[in-house]
């Protein structure tokens, strides 16, 4: 079906409920996070709650990746606090960058998770990619630029087929 191209391999309420230790167990050993809307509203540096994931999560033994459509100064701002590797400009869904991503974090696509909050950007390029997909609802939306506002009408659509299919039920507004 045409839609599944754009279906994550998983899809959470937030980055921050995610059972990560679970998906090391798995096997996973590099995530790549998309920034805006996914660990923090758009345009916002890293809070201490992304800090305190990020580094957690480096301490069980994941590489962290940050890859995005945005300017080097904005990723380089949210970076400040982590220190993490990072592509910015990334041109989404192109799996180039997603592939880049895990070379540089010595891990395979299979090794690979992709956290976002965008269905036609990060989704699409992580399944583009053969990678693990986790799509997370974004945290405000009200900070959306009109591009994006507009994508997610034709997203929601996307992810109520994705629930039907999966046989989830959740209110999605």
């Amino acid at each position: 079906m045409f839609f599944d191209r754009f279906y994550p391999t998983r899809y959470y309420e937030s980055a921050y409920i995610i059972d990560y230790k679970e998906l090391y167990e798995e096997g996973y050993r590099g995530i790549i996070y998309d920034l805006d809307n996914t660990l923090v509203p758009h345009g916002a540096r890293a809070d201490d709650r992304a800090v305190e994931l990020l580094k957690g999560l480096m301490d069980i033994g994941f590489e962290i990746f940050f890859l995005s459509n945005n300017r080097e100064a904005r990723v380089k701002m949210f970076n400040e606090r982590i220190g993490a590797k990072y592509i910015y400009k990334a041109n989404k869904p192109d799996p180039k960058g997603y592939l880049e991503a895990a070379k540089t974090m010595n891990c395979t696509p299979k090794q690979t998770l992709v956290v976002g909050d965008q269905l036609f950007t990060d989704i699409w390029g992580a399944n583009r990619a053969n990678m693990t997909s986790l799509l997370v609802v974004p945290i405000d939306r009200s900070t959306d630029k009109i591009q994006i506002v507009l994508k997610r009408k034709f997203e929601k659509i996307i992810i109520k087929k994705y629930l039907k299919s999966h046989e989830i039920i959740r209110k999605f507004s």
